[in-house]
């Protein structure tokens, strides 16, 4: 994991002198909370006590889309950035990867994504340097390559990475962390939480990475309810970062297997739903499917969230933490999800990151996917 990390409360400031990739910088934000809470004037004063200008691109959604990519890396290119900053949470981060590639790349995005319709071309050039400021715990994109765009006309939304994707220098402070919602916590946690689980379940799992995700695991179920419950506990707050991060680094040394495939495949088609949220309503029914290709991994993963070491604890733990989060009562139809679609969504989940169902320990059809989602509807 090649990226430099500062971490810890306050360390935002470290912008201010650790040496940086460029002379001046693209700042991608999304939203209005990080104008709003002031963090954006602060970022940019830090940079331009190093003597580095900035130009700003706000318009990131919570799932981005090619478009802005596209739009963004041109106001890259007409302005002379040559490093791109992503200031916010993961759809910020993720754009900021995305954008690096293409401000240096011709041709469009989807020209080289592996997947669905994408072309899947090798990259020429080098992308831009990135430096990643995340404001939320849940993606884990500032410790890891990889980057999730949305392609709004064929309702496609594929995760990419390489070795030119990682961030040259994250930051990960949780004073910047206080002001997120409880729901917007609950969710990106759980966000963090799978990537740990299924890093650990993944047929490529090393023990590297199992010793990152129990750890994760470990901080989430222990202090996440506590991140929900008063947003202002910093000490909640920096453990749950900490997990996130390491979930990261669970990504980056394992990978994620098709429960982010589905989850991504429903919010292709529902721009609304928060990645997390869908992640949390198929989890249940997904893991139960999957822990009887690895019932012992599931055993020691139930014991790092306090919980009887077996598949039942497992499944017990995940509905306490659920409950004590306060997103048991999650409903797909809330979303607009509708059964009528579910084969469409379980062959979209193929069609556009199958690669993940190859590193699942079982062996998942469509109509196992169409199960999950039918158990876990509502």
């Amino acid at each position: 994991m090649p990226a430099q990390i500062f971490f810890g409360a306050g360390c935002l400031d470290q912008l201010g002198t650790a040496p940086l990739p460029g002379s001046k910088a693209l700042v991608v934000i999304g939203g209005t909370s990080v104008r709003r809470l002031g963090y954006l004037d602060r970022v940019q004063s830090l940079l331009k006590r190093q003597g580095v200008e900035s130009v700003v691109f706000d318009k990131v959604q919570p799932n981005p889309v090619v478009e802005h990519v596209m739009e963004a890396a041109a106001l890259a290119k007409e302005t002379g950035c040559d490093f791109v900053v992503g200031l916010g949470g993961g759809s910020s981060m993720d754009s900021a990867k995305s954008i690096a590639v293409m401000a240096a790349n011709p041709g469009t995005y989807w020209d080289y994504i592996q997947g669905g319709s994408g072309l899947g071309l090798e990259i020429p050039n080098q992308p831009l340097p990135i430096v990643c400021i995340t404001t939320t715990a849940g993606t884990g994109t500032e410790a890891d390559p990889w980057t999730v765009i949305t392609k709004e006309d064929t309702q496609e939304k594929i995760g990419f990475g390489y070795r030119g994707t990682f961030p040259t220098m994250s930051i990960v402070d949780p004073e910047l962390m206080l002001s997120v919602p409880p729901k917007l916590t609950a969710y990106q946690g759980f966000d963090a939480l799978f990537h740990a689980v299924e890093g650990y379940m993944a047929k490529v799992a090393s023990p590297m990475s199992d010793m990152f995700a129990l750890q994760a695991i470990e901080y989430i179920a222990k202090y996440l309810p506590r991140a929900v419950d008063d947003g202002q506990d910093l000490e909640a707050r920096a453990y749950v970062a900490l997990a996130n991060t390491y979930s990261g680094f669970v990504e980056t040394i394992s990978c994620c297997t098709s429960e982010h495939s589905i989850e991504h495949a429903l919010s292709a088609y529902h721009p609304s739903l928060p990645h997390g949220a869908g992640l949390i309503m198929i989890s249940w029914a997904y893991h139960e499917a999957y822990a009887p290709s690895c019932p012992e991994r599931y055993a020691r993963v139930a014991a790092a969230m306090g919980m009887e070491p077996s598949v039942d604890g497992f499944l017990n733990g995940l509905n306490k933490l659920k409950e004590a989060c306060g997103v048991d009562k999650l409903k797909m139809s809330d979303f607009g999800i509708t059964p009528d679609l579910f084969e469409e969504y379980a062959g979209t989940a193929f069609s556009t990151m199958g690669g993940l169902f190859e590193l699942d320990r079982c062996k998942f059809t469509t109509a196992d996917v169409v199960s999950i989602l039918e158990k876990s509807y509502s």
